[in-house]
């Protein structure tokens, strides 16, 4: 070995011990005699001084530059208090070297390595072999092992076993577009990257292996976001002879001590987690995410005015719609430009406009709606809402799912503004109660809000055939500061019950034995109730060290326009390999 110690370890136990070290350089200082420089590994970094009388190390660590790659031979010596650096884990000690060795020289890297500035995100991936080694962006690579590795160790103690399933599959489309791969062998056929192991590990389960896991590479073809890859990393489990409430319980315990351990000293917000039935989240917060770090719950204000003078509410309320506010405390002098601009916001939903109404001191409205409200309805809103001199209302009026999708938005954008968002608590809670199905009427049919494999409500069977949309799933999601991190069911695990909600997603016979074959045939041969679910590694991640970008808890990851600058894919392949493959490139005109 080229080293027998890492830089970052060293502490002042390590004094007087003769080690090898190889690193690159971090920092170099010249101070006419002496020279300085830090060199930084896997572990850390830790301070050389070059003494001019060391002729041969003296002349390595002149000609040393930034990124150079050296070996370091010599004694570890504690430093004399006045120079003690207590920004560096190793500032007690320093190495006094009797040889360095330069390994190899570096080009002038495209963008500081020794400190955190903001460098073009394009930039950083094209040469990314670079940007990891700069400290924040390897400590969350370092972290995501951790967190990986817990999990791991987590599940294998309560009986788990890890088990890979094929990434070359066959393409059963489940909301986004599948990655396809075509054969060689079979021209004209193609396997497909898998969306998930959900069939394979309810196969697993019909096999006996009643606890399973793995670390699944998912891919998804569709538009990438903030939060959102076409290549992903998932902790993928299932479990059989089990009830919704088995598999909550046991994800329950695993991710407070995930959050515990790899917080940041972040407390968490409630243990257990909440539970919110799917209905109540949509009907106080708008979305099926919410973020419980701060209030601004949705209050239904309908009763209040309905037979309104004002025609936005009226026209709303006869059309079957309804009115639901926000009270925003202390607001009601929020500026006009602000106010406009939270219009805006609301339109993001589909609403039309966003009415507001400041309460001032006694009975004075700060409102363009004001001369619309009578004296009853504006003490009715008071009473609903519980507003105070000093607040504002935002009221939205419409169907409810634009009343929903509409203020959903505008609530996050006062959390934002206003800065209501506790940011020392990381805030769990369980999403339950989701109708099984949902109509999509462009297709006119109804489609599975989870997947097609999720189970029902038993007492809600007979509904299937009269009210699908009122059927109620056993599918429940996990949520981390109004991030989606983790989903899944209790599974339908009879052939009978699993066709007939096929039936309702339009699936003739043929449709679902050519898509769904060998789990309807699975099924028939002692499939055991089954439940698990899935939780983003990327997005879970993400929450832990708080940052809005998904790409920077990833190795390499894709850029925003799903391209890979630092291997420059997709690219075009040769005519040779489309001739082999049976496959023809024909453009849009």
């Amino acid at each position: 070995m080229l080293k027998d110690a890492y830089a970052g370890d060293l502490t002042v136990a390590d004094e007087g011990r003769t080690v090898r070290l190889a690193g690159w350089v971090h920092r170099r200082r010249d101070h006419g005699g002496l020279i300085f420089l830090d060199l930084r590994d896997s572990h850390g970094i830790v301070q050389v001084v070059v003494d001019p009388e060391n002729a041969q190390a003296h002349e390595a660590a002149h000609r040393a530059r930034s990124e150079w790659v050296l070996a370091v031979e010599g004694t570890v010596s504690r430093r004399s208090p006045e120079t003690v650096n207590r920004d560096m884990a190793t500032g007690e000690v320093e190495i006094l070297p009797t040889r360095v060795e330069v390994l190899n020289e570096a080009l002038t890297p495209p963008f500081a390595v020794n400190d955190e500035s903001e460098v073009d995100e394009l930039v950083r991936l094209r040469h990314r072999y670079v940007d990891l080694r700069r400290p924040g962006v390897a400590e969350v690579i370092r972290m995501r092992h951790e967190v990986v590795l817990f999990m791991r160790r987590f599940l294998a103690e309560r009986g788990f076993q890890e088990i890979e399933t094929p990434t070359l599959i066959k393409s059963t489309p489940e909301g986004a577009r599948d990655f396809l791969v075509p054969s060689r062998l079979q021209q004209g056929h193609f396997f497909a990257l898998p969306q998930s192991p959900q069939i394979l590990k309810e196969l697993l389960m019909v096999g006996g292996f009643e606890r399973y896991f793995q670390m699944a590479r998912c891919y998804r073809d569709e538009d990438t976001r903030a939060n959102r890859i076409v290549e992903l990393t998932q902790l993928d489990l299932e479990m059989a002879f089990v009830e919704e409430e088995d598999v909550i319980s046991l994800v329950e315990e695993l991710f407070t001590e995930v959050g515990r351990r790899f917080g940041g000293g972040r407390r968490l917000a409630r243990t257990p987690f909440p539970r919110i039935e799917y209905a109540d989240a949509m009907a106080r917060y708008g979305i099926d995410r919410p973020d419980l770090r701060f209030g601004l719950e949705f209050i239904d204000v309908s009763d209040a005015v309905r037979g309104s003078g004002f025609q936005v509410f009226a026209g709303a309320l006869a059309a079957g719609g309804e009115v639901r506010a926000v009270r925003v405390p202390g607001q009601a002098e929020m500026a006009r430009r602000a106010i406009d601009s939270l219009v805006e916001v609301a339109r993001g939903g589909g609403a039309r406009g966003l009415a507001n109404i400041g309460f001032l001191a006694g009975d004075d409205l700060r409102s363009p709606i004001a001369r619309f409200l009578s004296e009853d309805e504006v003490s009715g809103l008071r009473t609903l809402t519980g507003a105070e001199d000093g607040d504002m209302l935002f009221l939205c009026a419409d169907e409810p799912a634009v009343v929903s999708a509409s203020l959903a938005l505008v609530r996050e954008e006062l959390a934002k503004r206003l800065d209501l968002i506790d940011r020392d608590v990381l805030s769990f809670a369980w999403v339950t109660g989701f109708p099984l199905l949902e109509w999509q009427p462009e297709e006119e049919r109804w489609d599975a809000t989870h997947n097609p494999f999720c189970g029902f409500v038993e007492e809600d069977e007979h509904l299937l055939a009269t009210d699908p949309g009122a059927v109620r799933s056993k599918q429940y999601d996990l949520t981390l500061n109004g991030t989606e991190i983790a989903g899944g069911s209790v599974r339908i695990h009879r052939r009978p019950e699993q066709e007939q909600v096929l039936r309702l997603m339009n699936y003739t016979d043929e449709d679902m034995q050519d898509r769904f074959g060998v789990l309807l045939d699975a099924l028939e041969y002692g499939a055991p109730p089954m439940g698990g679910i899935a939780a983003g590694i990327d997005r879970v991640l993400m929450e832990l060290v708080g940052t809005p970008n998904i790409r920077d808890v990833i190795a390499f990851p894709k850029a925003s326009s799903g391209s890979d600058p630092l291997m420059g894919s997709p690219q075009p392949v040769g005519q040779e390999q489309l001739d082999e493959l049976g496959l023809r490139i024909v453009l849009p005109e």
